[in-house]
Formats: structure tokens, C-alpha cells, sequence
């Protein structure tokens, strides 16, 4: 123990460089954890984010871009299904609920989704979880009412009774706005860390309100335009959706569906299992995370490295302390066993340094993810898995201090001296 106490204290007499390399040790251990854990927590943020729907069905394009689309707000539909297909599979007896979804429209950056009173009963998320409202109710009758995700009413500051335009289109600015038909808050979502948190949702009556009067993707313009008012007094029935979710009365019936949806002749059309796509998903995203997780890696080396470099380039300009050590009885070994404890001081430092540094930078960082990104970071204890990166980190180090421990041990002994008598 008064070895390590007298490496501590080495290193205290070079405090700089030692700051420095310890410093270099807690950005690379900082980065390779915050790799990790936005993995980690990226992955169960979308395995949480849809929960107890069997199937979900689109117009037929890749099972991917149809989970993104539909459940994560990401990506548009390569077509739209006809309002009567939906029909058609809702009444199946194998059916026991339906959740239409309506997309295209967007409110300053954030999707909008039409859908019907279903959606606020069967959707599920995390758990089994069910959508809960933190203030108002959902939409009724009126077609222009609108439920706010969480984070909407938050970032965008909305409360019941506020009015807001829809615009045409996903894009963060857009030039076509349906500003004669305001929608009001009608209700507020509670916060589910799911892409629900970033949409509007309006009815499907709503969504076919806005676009009455539009033909071939233009507004109507003069007489031909048509006001809420009048809108409320038509017709809202949809023509088309964009998907729909699908609940089954058992699971045994729900490959046999999925067959009949994908050859129904009707019109072509896709039925997916939402675990299975989410797989997918994963194993295209593998290579990426491997990659990142490789980099981080090598970041880490490039530190440990510089420890070394930085204990071996200081053996030189140490040779009169260490001949003062042997002078007063220590041996080769003793010198030896310094250096490595030197090394493992500096990447312990390194590493309590750099844990720290990823829960400052989590707490500084946590709200501006959550809300630009969708993703919850949340300040809890190492996992497992990053306690096993952790100690591999040491173990490298203690390693690594074997080489100037090392080259100090044959210096000792080169150099002669030993106690003479």
C-alpha cells in the first residue's frame, strides 16, 4: 500500500501532465460509455415505443420503411390504402379492433396524425401501457379539434382552447398553410417517451376537412375554396389512409391474416409484425453500431496510449529518483511495481473522471435530446455490461504500465545501483 501512496505522490510532483493525461483517459472513457448507453437506451426507447398491436399494414414498399412511417414519425408512405380496404380487413372476425392513420401533415416541424377515437383506446406503448391525457380530453365530433403529444404542448408552449394552423407537407418550414381552417386544444397527452409525444393528433373527419378543396395537391383558390363552417356540414368521410394497426381476438389467426392482407387483390398492401420488423430494423443498424462502438474503442487505446508515452518519455528525467529509492533499500522490483501503480492511478483517475463528465454532460444534455431527438437518457448507475468496460479499461492500463515497469526494472539493474557495503 505505501508503494501506491508514493506513486500518488509522484504524480502529484508532476501534477500537469498528469492532469493532462488523466484528463485525455476521461474524454475517451466518457465517449466510449456515452456510445454505449445511446445505444442501449436508443434500443429500448424503440422497442417501447408500440406494445400489444399484432399487425401493421401499409401500402406494399419494405417491412422497415412501414414500421418507421407508421410508429416512429420517420419517412413517408410510398402510396395511400383506400378507405374501403381498411373497412374490409376492420370487419374481419379475426379483428378485434382497428386503428386507421392518416400522414402528410406537419405544425413547425412536428408530424400531424389523423385517426379515430380508437387510437386513444388500443394503442399501447412500454408495457402494455395505455395513453393517458394530462389535461383536457380527446377530440369529439368537431372535426377541427387537435390532442397534443407532450412534448408539443411543452416546447410550443399550448394550452387548452389555443388555436393553431396545420401546414401541408413534413417539411420543418412550409409555404402552403391551411390557415382558413385553425384547429383548437382540445387536450394534452402525458408523456409516454414515444414518438407520440412529438404528433398532433386530429381526427381522420379533420384530416379530410383540410383538404376538401384541394385538388391534385393545390388549394382551391376564390369561390372554389370551402370554410370550416361549411366543411363541418359535409361529408369527412376519408377516401384514403396512410395505414392502419391491427389487434386480433388470438395470436394463433395472426400469420394467416398477414398472409391474406398480402395477397388480398383488392389492392396492393403489406402486413407486418412489428417485433419482426423492428429485428430488421436492428440487423440493418448493426454494422453502423458496431462501427461506433470500434471507433470508440480505438479512442480509448489512443488515451492509454498517451499515458504510456507520457510515463515512458518521463524514465530518463526519473533516473535520480529512482537511484535516491534504491539508495535508501528499494529494490528492482519495487521500482517496477511503482510504475505500474502510476499507470493504474492515472487510468482509475481517468475513468472516475470520466463517468462523471458522462453524467454532467447527460444532465446538461438530457432535455435537448429528449426533445430534438425523441431519446430519454436517464442519469442511472453503469449497467453490467459498462462496469465490464470499465474494469477492461484498468486491466488494459495496468498492462500498459507493465512496459515502463519494465524498461525501469532493466534500467535499475544497469545502472548499478546497489547497496554497497
Amino acid at each position: 500500500m505505501y508503494l501506491f501512496r508514493l506513486a500518488l505522490a509522484s504524480l502529484a510532483n508532476r501534477r500537469f501532465t498528469a492532469l493532462l493525461t488523466a484528463f485525455a483517459i476521461a474524454l475517451s472513457v466518457c465517449l466510449l460509455l456515452a456510445v454505449e448507453r445511446v445505444r442501449t437506451e436508443a434500443r429500448a426507447s424503440f422497442a417501447s415505443t408500440i406494445s400489444g398491436t399484432d399487425l401493421i399494414v401499409g401500402a406494399r414498399s419494405g417491412s422497415v420503411n412501414l414500421l418507421l412511417y407508421s410508429v416512429f414519425r420517420i419517412g413517408n408512405a410510398t402510396n395511400n390504402i383506400r378507405w374501403d380496404s381498411f373497412e374490409h380487413f376492420a370487419t374481419n372476425p379475426k379483428v378485434k379492433w382497428a386503428i386507421p392513420m392518416s400522414l402528410g401533415d406537419s405544425h413547425r416541424g412536428y408530424r400531424v396524425m389523423g385517426t379515430s377515437e380508437a387510437y386513444f383506446e388500443h394503442y399501447q406503448y412500454g408495457h402494455r401501457q395505455n395513453l393517458q391525457l394530462a389535461d383536457g380530453r380527446a377530440f369529439a365530433s368537431d372535426p377541427f379539434e387537435v390532442v397534443l403529444g407532450a412534448e408539443v404542448a411543452q416546447a410550443l408552449h399550448y394550452k387548452l382552447g389555443d388555436k393553431l394552423v396545420l401546414a401541408h407537407g413534413v417539411a420543418a418550414v412550409s409555404l402552403v398553410k391551411h390557415d382558413d381552417k385553425p384547429f383548437t386544444v382540445v387536450g394534452i397527452l402525458k408523456r409516454t417517451g414515444t414518438p407520440v409525444d412529438r404528433t398532433l393528433h386530429i381526427s381522420l373527419g379533420g384530416m379530410e376537412a383540410i383538404h376538401i378543396d384541394w385538388h391534385n395537391g393545390v388549394p382551391a383558390r376564390g369561390a372554389g375554396r370551402v370554410t370550416s363552417d361549411q366543411a363541418r356540414n359535409m361529408d369527412l368521410t376519408p377516401q384514403a389512409i396512410t395505414a392502419f394497426m391491427l389487434g386480433l381476438n388470438s395470436k394463433i389467426s395472426t400469420f394467416a391474416l398477414q398472409r391474406e392482407i398480402n395477397d388480398f387483390r383488392g389492392e396492393p398492401m403489406m402486413a407486418i409484425l412489428p417485433g419482426v420488423a423492428l429485428q430488421e430494423l436492428w440487423s440493418l443498424m448493426s454494422t453502423a453500431e458496431k462501427a461506433l462502438f470500434v471507433v470508440s474503442l480505438f479512442v480509448v487505446l489512443t488515451g492509454l496510449i498517451g499515458m504510456l508515452t507520457a510515463i515512458l518519455t518521463s524514465l530518463n528525467e526519473r533516473r535520480r529518483e529512482m537511484a535516491i529509492l534504491r539508495s535508501v533499500g528499494a529494490r528492482p522490483w519495487h521500482i517496477a511495481t511503482l510504475l505500474v501503480f502510476e499507470a493504474l492511478a492515472l487510468a482509475l483517475i481517468g475513468v472516475v473522471a470520466g463517468v462523471a463528465l458522462l453524467y454532467v454532460g447527460i444532465a446538461l444534455a438530457q432535455g435537448y435530446v429528449q426533445s430534438n431527438y425523441g431519446l430519454y437518457l436517464p442519469l442511472a448507475w453503469p449497467s453490467e455490461y459498462e462496469w465490464t468496460l470499465l474494469a477492461g479499461i484498468l486491466a488494459a492500463a495496468l498492462l500498459m504500465g507493465c512496459v515502463p515497469a519494465w524498461r525501469a526494472y532493466r534500467q535499475s539493474l544497469a545502472d548499478g545501483l546497489s547497496i554497497r557495503l
